[in-house]
Protein backbone atom coordinates (compact mmCIF):
# COMPACT_ATOMS: atom_id res chain seq x y z
CA UNK A 1 0.00 0.00 0.00
CA UNK A 2 1.02 3.61 -0.45
CA UNK A 3 0.88 6.27 2.26
CA UNK A 4 2.93 9.05 0.70
CA UNK A 5 3.31 10.34 -2.83
CA UNK A 6 4.33 13.56 -4.58
CA UNK A 7 1.94 15.12 -7.03
CA UNK A 8 3.08 15.78 -10.59
CA UNK A 9 4.05 19.34 -11.56
CA UNK A 10 1.12 21.49 -12.62
CA UNK A 11 2.46 22.03 -16.14
CA UNK A 12 3.01 18.30 -16.59
CA UNK A 13 -0.58 17.52 -15.64
CA UNK A 14 -1.85 20.14 -18.08
CA UNK A 15 0.12 18.69 -20.99
CA UNK A 16 0.27 14.97 -20.22
CA UNK A 17 -3.32 14.60 -19.00
CA UNK A 18 -4.68 17.37 -21.26
CA UNK A 19 -6.56 18.83 -18.34
CA UNK A 20 -6.93 22.29 -16.78
CA UNK A 21 -5.49 22.32 -13.27
CA UNK A 22 -7.36 24.24 -10.51
CA UNK A 23 -5.71 27.46 -9.30
CA UNK A 24 -5.47 26.09 -5.73
CA UNK A 25 -3.19 23.27 -6.89
CA UNK A 26 -0.05 22.91 -4.79
CA UNK A 27 2.97 20.84 -5.86
CA UNK A 28 3.56 18.95 -2.62
CA UNK A 29 3.96 15.49 -1.15
CA UNK A 30 0.56 14.17 -0.07
CA UNK A 31 -0.21 11.90 2.88
CA UNK A 32 -3.51 10.37 4.04
CA UNK A 33 -6.28 13.01 4.35
CA UNK A 34 -4.13 15.53 2.49
CA UNK A 35 -5.34 17.33 -0.63
CA UNK A 36 -4.27 16.13 -4.04
CA UNK A 37 -5.45 16.01 -7.67
CA UNK A 38 -7.30 13.29 -9.48
CA UNK A 39 -8.35 13.18 -13.13
CA UNK A 40 -11.77 11.92 -14.19
CA UNK A 41 -13.90 11.88 -17.34
CA UNK A 42 -15.81 15.07 -18.12
CA UNK A 43 -17.84 15.17 -21.31
CA UNK A 44 -15.49 14.49 -24.21
CA UNK A 45 -12.34 15.20 -22.23
CA UNK A 46 -10.66 14.96 -18.85
CA UNK A 47 -11.13 17.06 -15.72
CA UNK A 48 -8.61 17.60 -12.93
CA UNK A 49 -10.22 17.87 -9.48
CA UNK A 50 -8.71 18.55 -6.06
CA UNK A 51 -9.91 16.28 -3.31
CA UNK A 52 -9.10 14.50 -0.07
CA UNK A 53 -6.83 11.47 -0.36
CA UNK A 54 -8.94 9.06 1.65
CA UNK A 55 -12.47 7.98 0.73
CA UNK A 56 -15.28 9.07 3.02
CA UNK A 57 -17.88 6.45 3.82
CA UNK A 58 -21.30 7.26 2.33
CA UNK A 59 -23.63 8.40 5.08
CA UNK A 60 -20.80 9.47 7.40
CA UNK A 61 -22.14 11.95 9.99
CA UNK A 62 -22.04 15.67 9.36
CA UNK A 63 -19.15 17.52 10.98
CA UNK A 64 -21.40 19.72 13.12
CA UNK A 65 -23.13 16.60 14.49
CA UNK A 66 -19.79 15.11 15.51
CA UNK A 67 -19.18 18.05 17.84
CA UNK A 68 -22.31 17.09 19.77
CA UNK A 69 -21.19 13.53 20.41
CA UNK A 70 -20.01 13.03 23.98
CA UNK A 71 -16.57 11.31 24.07
CA UNK A 72 -16.52 7.81 25.54
CA UNK A 73 -13.39 6.92 27.56
CA UNK A 74 -11.31 4.28 25.82
CA UNK A 75 -13.14 4.63 22.50
CA UNK A 76 -11.83 6.42 19.44
CA UNK A 77 -13.87 9.49 18.46
CA UNK A 78 -16.18 9.32 15.49
CA UNK A 79 -14.96 10.93 12.28
CA UNK A 80 -16.52 11.63 8.87
CA UNK A 81 -13.23 10.54 7.30
CA UNK A 82 -12.63 6.93 8.35
CA UNK A 83 -9.11 5.62 8.76
CA UNK A 84 -7.19 3.55 6.22
CA UNK A 85 -9.21 4.50 3.15
CA UNK A 86 -6.44 6.10 1.08
CA UNK A 87 -5.88 2.62 -0.44
CA UNK A 88 -8.56 0.18 -1.65
CA UNK A 89 -7.88 -3.51 -2.18
CA UNK A 90 -9.15 -4.57 -5.62
CA UNK A 91 -10.24 -7.93 -4.18
CA UNK A 92 -12.81 -6.29 -1.86
CA UNK A 93 -13.53 -2.98 -3.59
CA UNK A 94 -16.97 -4.13 -4.76
CA UNK A 95 -18.07 -5.21 -1.28
CA UNK A 96 -16.59 -2.74 1.20
CA UNK A 97 -19.13 -0.10 2.26
CA UNK A 98 -16.76 2.82 1.71
CA UNK A 99 -15.93 1.88 -1.89
CA UNK A 100 -18.72 -0.27 -3.34
CA UNK A 101 -21.12 2.47 -4.50
CA UNK A 102 -18.37 4.40 -6.27
CA UNK A 103 -17.05 1.21 -7.87
CA UNK A 104 -20.47 0.08 -9.08
CA UNK A 105 -21.09 3.58 -10.45
CA UNK A 106 -17.86 3.44 -12.46
CA UNK A 107 -16.32 6.45 -10.69
CA UNK A 108 -12.80 5.51 -11.66
CA UNK A 109 -10.03 8.09 -11.90
CA UNK A 110 -6.32 8.61 -12.56
CA UNK A 111 -4.02 10.02 -9.88
CA UNK A 112 -1.03 11.98 -11.28
CA UNK A 113 2.13 11.28 -9.29
CA UNK A 114 5.80 12.17 -9.78
CA UNK A 115 6.74 9.42 -7.33
CA UNK A 116 5.31 7.33 -4.54
CA UNK A 117 7.06 5.94 -1.49
CA UNK A 118 7.29 2.37 -0.19
CA UNK A 119 9.45 0.71 2.51
CA UNK A 120 12.19 -1.85 1.90
CA UNK A 121 13.34 -4.02 4.85
CA UNK A 122 15.94 -6.24 3.21
CA UNK A 123 18.81 -4.75 5.23
CA UNK A 124 16.97 -5.35 8.49
CA UNK A 125 15.85 -1.75 8.80
CA UNK A 126 13.46 0.38 6.81
CA UNK A 127 14.86 2.09 3.71
CA UNK A 128 12.33 4.24 1.91
CA UNK A 129 12.23 3.82 -1.85
CA UNK A 130 10.93 6.60 -4.08
CA UNK A 131 9.33 4.82 -7.00
CA UNK A 132 9.61 6.93 -10.14
CA UNK A 133 9.28 6.10 -13.81
CA UNK A 134 12.52 5.51 -15.69
CA UNK A 135 11.35 7.77 -18.54
CA UNK A 136 10.63 10.71 -16.21
CA UNK A 137 6.94 10.79 -17.11
CA UNK A 138 4.25 10.95 -14.42
CA UNK A 139 2.47 7.94 -13.04
CA UNK A 140 -1.25 7.73 -13.79
CA UNK A 141 -2.30 5.65 -10.80
CA UNK A 142 -5.62 3.81 -10.88
CA UNK A 143 -8.05 5.29 -8.40
CA UNK A 144 -11.66 5.61 -7.34
CA UNK A 145 -13.42 8.88 -6.51
CA UNK A 146 -16.55 10.05 -4.77
CA UNK A 147 -18.16 13.16 -3.31
CA UNK A 148 -19.23 13.31 0.32
CA UNK A 149 -21.98 15.82 1.12
CA UNK A 150 -22.39 17.27 4.60
CA UNK A 151 -26.18 17.12 4.92
CA UNK A 152 -26.16 19.93 7.50
CA UNK A 153 -23.99 22.52 5.75
CA UNK A 154 -24.27 21.27 2.17
CA UNK A 155 -20.48 21.20 1.79
CA UNK A 156 -19.31 18.89 -1.01
CA UNK A 157 -15.97 17.18 -0.38
CA UNK A 158 -14.41 15.37 -3.37
CA UNK A 159 -12.38 12.38 -2.18
CA UNK A 160 -10.40 9.57 -3.75
CA UNK A 161 -8.42 6.41 -3.09
CA UNK A 162 -5.62 4.48 -4.80
CA UNK A 163 -6.38 0.92 -5.84
CA UNK A 164 -3.92 -1.82 -4.86
CA UNK A 165 -3.34 -5.38 -5.98
CA UNK A 166 -1.20 -8.31 -4.86
CA UNK A 167 2.40 -8.19 -6.09
CA UNK A 168 3.90 -11.30 -4.44
CA UNK A 169 6.63 -12.65 -6.69
CA UNK A 170 7.18 -9.41 -8.61
CA UNK A 171 10.98 -9.07 -9.03
CA UNK A 172 10.97 -5.43 -7.87
CA UNK A 173 7.73 -4.68 -6.03
CA UNK A 174 7.85 -7.98 -4.16
CA UNK A 175 10.95 -6.66 -2.37
CA UNK A 176 8.96 -3.92 -0.67
CA UNK A 177 7.13 -3.84 2.68
CA UNK A 178 8.14 -5.66 5.84
CA UNK A 179 7.82 -9.42 5.37
CA UNK A 180 5.79 -11.62 7.68
CA UNK A 181 8.33 -14.27 8.67
CA UNK A 182 5.54 -16.67 9.66
CA UNK A 183 4.27 -16.85 6.06
CA UNK A 184 5.84 -18.34 2.91
CA UNK A 185 7.11 -15.99 0.21
CA UNK A 186 4.14 -16.61 -2.06
CA UNK A 187 1.59 -15.80 0.67
CA UNK A 188 2.86 -12.43 1.92
CA UNK A 189 0.12 -10.43 0.14
CA UNK A 190 2.49 -7.59 -0.68
CA UNK A 191 0.50 -4.72 -2.21
CA UNK A 192 1.17 -2.42 -5.15
CA UNK A 193 -0.60 0.57 -6.64
CA UNK A 194 -1.44 0.34 -10.36
CA UNK A 195 -0.28 2.54 -13.24
CA UNK A 196 -2.51 2.91 -16.31
CA UNK A 197 -0.80 3.61 -19.64
CA UNK A 198 -2.31 6.43 -21.76
CA UNK A 199 -3.50 3.94 -24.37
CA UNK A 200 -5.87 2.49 -21.76
CA UNK A 201 -7.09 5.66 -20.03
CA UNK A 202 -10.43 5.70 -21.81
CA UNK A 203 -10.99 2.02 -21.05
CA UNK A 204 -10.17 2.58 -17.38
CA UNK A 205 -12.26 5.72 -16.97
CA UNK A 206 -15.29 4.79 -19.06
CA UNK A 207 -15.17 1.08 -19.86
CA UNK A 208 -17.09 -1.73 -18.25
CA UNK A 209 -16.09 -3.40 -15.01
CA UNK A 210 -14.46 -6.37 -16.74
CA UNK A 211 -12.42 -4.02 -18.95
CA UNK A 212 -11.25 -2.12 -15.88
CA UNK A 213 -10.34 -5.27 -13.96
CA UNK A 214 -8.20 -6.47 -16.86
CA UNK A 215 -5.97 -3.41 -16.34
CA UNK A 216 -5.25 -4.20 -12.67
CA UNK A 217 -1.71 -5.53 -12.87
CA UNK A 218 1.69 -4.34 -11.58
CA UNK A 219 4.00 -2.66 -14.07
CA UNK A 220 7.13 -4.52 -15.28
CA UNK A 221 10.36 -3.74 -13.43
CA UNK A 222 11.90 -1.99 -16.43
CA UNK A 223 9.28 0.78 -16.22
CA UNK A 224 10.74 1.90 -12.87
CA UNK A 225 13.77 4.03 -12.09
CA UNK A 226 15.89 1.44 -10.28
CA UNK A 227 18.23 3.86 -8.44
CA UNK A 228 16.92 3.02 -4.96
CA UNK A 229 16.95 -0.70 -5.71
CA UNK A 230 20.61 -0.48 -6.78
CA UNK A 231 21.55 1.46 -3.63
CA UNK A 232 19.90 -1.21 -1.50
CA UNK A 233 21.69 -3.96 -3.45
CA UNK A 234 25.00 -2.18 -2.81
CA UNK A 235 24.22 -1.93 0.92
CA UNK A 236 23.37 -5.63 1.06
CA UNK A 237 26.57 -6.55 -0.79
CA UNK A 238 28.67 -4.37 1.53
CA UNK A 239 27.05 -5.92 4.63
CA UNK A 240 27.80 -9.39 3.29
CA UNK A 241 31.47 -8.55 2.80
CA UNK A 242 31.83 -7.16 6.31
CA UNK A 243 30.26 -10.13 8.12
CA UNK A 244 33.01 -12.03 10.01
CA UNK A 245 33.96 -15.28 8.29
CA UNK A 246 33.09 -17.27 11.40
CA UNK A 247 29.47 -16.18 10.97
CA UNK A 248 29.22 -17.18 7.31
Amino acid sequence: MCNLYHVSPKAQIATHFRSIVPDQYDEVAVGPFGTGPFVRSAGDGLECVLGQWGMIRPGAPARIELKKVKPVPGRKPLAPRPRSTNNARIETIASKQTFRDAWRSGKRCLIPAAWYQEPNWETGKNIWWRLQRADGMPWALAGLWSEWVDHVTGEVVPNYTMITTNCDGHPLLGRLHKPDLTLPADAQDKRSVIHVDPAYWQRWLSGGEDEALALIRPQPSEVFDLADARRTDEALAHAQKTVPQTLL
